[in-house]
This record gives structure tokens, C-alpha cells and sequence, in this order.
């Protein structure tokens, strides 16, 4: 793997390790960030690790003519009395997903790093939250990178009542021009609404 300077561009992705691992170190800048996902890299890391940056292969994806909805979240979706707006709470979404607790794991990825992070990428028109509502209070969402170029990167969510952040990311599927949403590495969750594996070079196409 690579150990990245300031201003030392990604190595190829081909060079990442069998579990995706490709550079370390670097910068968390709006440019490197931007540059990262458009070769198909991302960063994750813990509270206490150097900033590591990923390209698995293969890519876990989402086609949005591909989603599945079971019958039981049909049912939930007619009778749920929740709002879905795009980019109203950008700060608080990123913040409650940097909270919620995760099964196997004691801390956040989502340091306060990658959170100005991403709030600067929101502000730029590279990021998108995905916010559900109920009596005026936000109980659940989603936020990702924005490619502006049919791609979208999901990178967490989060939710205070069961099933909410499903909905809100089905009826964002439902309602998007978005070719791919890109999940990064599999997840059961994912699976079962429909996402799955496909080569890191198919993915690097859709990002062309």
C-alpha cells in the first residue's frame, strides 16, 4: 500500500490489498476527497487510526431498477406517516449517524474530521442527506457523495424507529435519476433490499 504525502496523487487502484486497503495517510480535503471517489476510493477509518483509504473488489452496488421491497415494507410504506425531504438537516444527519451505535463496533468512523469533511463537500454540491420526518422531528436518514454524474455514494444512515431509515432510503431509490448507488462492501441489510456485487473495473466504468 501506499503512504500518501499532501500532495501525492492515489496510486492505481489495482494496488490495493485482497481486503481493498489501497494508501494511507493524506489529507482530508475537499480536492482529495473528490478526487477519491471519482477513481472509485473512499476513506474509512476508526477514532484512534491514520486516515485510510479503500478500493474492494469487488463493489457492492445498488441498481435502482433492481430494488426490492418486501411485502411487509409495502404495507409500512402505505400506512407510515413520515416526511422524506433531500438536503434540509445535512449537519444533523451526519451528526445522528456519527451516534447511532453499530453492531462490532466501539467507535465512530465518522470522527469529527469526516465530519467537516463532508459538510464542506455538502457546501461544495458533492454531498446529499436524505432526512424522514415525523411530528416535525427528524427520526431517521441517510447522506452520501453526490458525483453529479449518475452515481451515488452512500456512506451511512441512521434511524430512532424501526424501519424509518428503510423508508427513507427506499422512496429516495424510488424517486431517483441516479444510475448506480454504490454501498461500498456488502452488508445483509443491503442485500435484502436488492444490492450486490459487481467488479471494481464494471464499477469504474459507471463512474466514467
Amino acid at each position: 500500500m501506499q503512504y500518501l504525502t499532501p500532495n501525492m496523487p492515489f496510486p492505481a487502484v489495482i494496488n490495493a490489498s485482497p481486503e481493498g486497503l489501497l494508501a494511507i495517510g493524506g489529507d482530508l480535503s475537499t480536492e482529495r476527497i473528490i478526487e477519491a471517489y471519482k477513481k472509485g476510493i473512499f476513506p474509512w477509518f476508526g477514532n484512534d487510526d491514520p486516515i485510510l483509504w479503500w478500493s474492494p473488489d469487488p463493489r457492492f452496488v445498488l441498481f435502482p431498477e433492481k430494488l426490492k421491497v418486501s411485502k411487509s415494507m409495502k404495507q409500512v410504506l402505505r400506512k407510515v406517516d413520515y416526511k422524506i425531504t433531500i438536503n434540509k438537516a445535512f449537519e444533523e444527519v451526519i451528526t445522528a449517524c456519527s451516534m447511532s451505535k453499530r453492531v462490532g463496533q466501539n467507535s465512530t468512523w465518522i470522527t469529527s474530521g469526516m465530519q467537516k469533511a463532508y459538510v464542506d463537500l455538502y457546501k461544495l454540491g458533492y454531498a446529499k442527506s436524505v432526512e424522514v420526518w415525523k411530528n416535525n422531528k427528524l427520526i431517521a436518514g441517510l447522506y452520501g457523495v453526490d458525483l453529479n454524474n449518475g452515481v451515488f455514494c452512500g456512506e451511512s444512515m441512521f434511524t430512532k424507529e424501526s424501519n424509518a431509515s428503510k423508508v427513507g432510503f427506499i422512496t429516495f431509490v424510488q424517486n431517483t435519476n441516479y444510475k448506480l448507488i454504490d454501498c461500498q462492501v456488502y452488508t445483509n441489510h443491503l442485500e435484502s433490499l436488492g444490492a450486490e456485487d459487481i467488479s471494481r473495473a464494471s464499477f469504474l466504468k459507471y463512474l466514467e
